[in-house]
């Protein structure tokens, strides 16, 4: 079959592999009709993320079950589902807890307790290191799926891919950070980032009642995108946080926002004295679209911080922290908790995902896909790959 192949940073290609194969009786293999390029695979092939040897990508991807472990009683051959992107068992104490990114059994050889970039991780991913479990990804024209039992959903003949892809992963992302909000109704939420997951979280947002939705970027094309497919306030970050935090503060009656969320991860747009300070502090990236938010919260307020940041870094904020009485929540997203509210959403019409993409793509092209979104060229916000093209 032909897949996707991460083989070092910015080195990916389309290349021909073996066919997956039934490995555990909860397996399913998986002929996948639509996948995607999801912001933090682009931490893999940045080099942000170490994955030393070949692995195909992708954790965002759905299409037809071709075959069925013994075990799986609630899929059959022919039937179309969408996965959620973390690999979870569903049985051990944390997929009890609706906890299923951290899986206790999908990722033996690197669980544990403690956490962090190179010791101990949570539950597996696909396609996202070895680090998060070695699983194949879903950029390809086939996929094995663990545990098939517990994680894909059957989705409606009625809607197409596109409609229901996103269920994969950016949408119960973006819907996390504003649970993890708490917002109720009335809030004004700001949301750092305007790529995919920042979008999800804008319409997230208004589906839960907020009040004002401000989305801030340092591109003026992705803002217009969160404008035409999200709505709300937009604000370009161009002088620095100084000035984004003080534009969200004069929209917040000098307050500032009730939740912010966090969907840039370690890898902003940085100048060269910051990338200098990282390489001196022995840190991955920087925390300072973090630091903003904590920032531009109000007192009392609730940070959910939805990017990735894989290791730790120096002069955290503890003290405006502790003084502001800030909550801070982060992680990985249940996926699986949230799915199958969410895609009542989109079969009532609630809410509208495929127009946040931009480009669609052959995987054979998936190499041209993977720069331009990483550069930012030719206005690209979602990249959607057909691997039968």
């Amino acid at each position: 079959m032909k897949a996707a192949r991460i083989h070092g940073p910015r080195m990916i290609s389309y290349d021909t592999v073996d066919d997956p194969k039934i490995e555990q009786n909860r397996d399913i293999i998986l002929k996948v009709t639509s996948t995607a390029i999801c912001g933090s695979d682009l931490h893999i092939y940045s080099g942000g993320l170490p994955q030393p040897r070949a692995m195909t990508m992708g954790h965002e991807f759905m299409g037809i079950v071709e075959e069925v472990g013994s075990e799986v009683r609630n899929l059959k051959r022919g039937d179309r589902v969408v996965v959620p992107f973390p690999i979870a068992c569903g049985t051990c104490y944390f997929c009890n807890h609706q906890l299923p990114g951290h899986c206790e059994n999908s990722n033996p050889e690197h669980y544990g307790p403690e956490g962090g970039l190179l010791t101990q991780k949570g539950g597996a991913l696909f396609g996202y290191t070895d680090l998060y479990g070695g699983y194949d990804g879903g950029q390809a024209e086939y996929v094995r799926v663990p545990y098939a039992d517990f994680g894909p959903r059957l989705v409606p003949d009625n809607l197409s891919d596109e409609q229901v892809l996103f269920l994969t992963d950016i949408f119960p992302t973006g819907y996390t950070g504003i649970d993890w909000g708490e917002v109720k109704g009335g809030e004004t939420v700001a949301i750092f980032g305007s790529g995919p997951v920042g979008i999800m979280a804008a319409k997230s947002a208004w589906l839960r009642g907020a009040e004002k939705v401000i989305i801030i970027d340092t591109l003026e094309y992705r803002l217009a995108k969160a404008k035409t497919t999200a709505g709300g306030e937009t604000v370009l970050w161009e002088n620095g946080a100084k000035g984004v935090v003080e534009q969200i503060r004069d929209l917040t009656d000098g307050r500032g926002a009730d939740v912010c969320v966090e969907a840039v991860g370690f890898e902003p747009d940085r100048s060269l004295l910051d990338r200098a300070k990282a390489v001196v502090n022995l840190e991955a990236g920087s925390t300072k679209v973090l630091e903003a938010c904590m920032s531009a919260v109000r007192r009392g307020g609730i940070v959910s911080v939805l990017g990735v940041y894989p290791t730790t870094y120096d002069n955290f904020p503890i003290g405006q922290f502790f003084d502001k009485g800030i909550t801070l929540k982060g992680g990985q997203a249940p996926a699986h908790k949230y799915i199958d509210e969410l895609l009542r959403y989109v079969v009532e019409g609630r809410v509208k995902l495929d127009d946040i993409i931009t480009h669609r793509l052959p995987l054979s092209e998936v190499a041209h896909g993977y720069k331009i979104f990483k550069e930012k060229e030719e206005d690209c916000v979602k990249v959607v790959l057909d691997p039968w093209k």
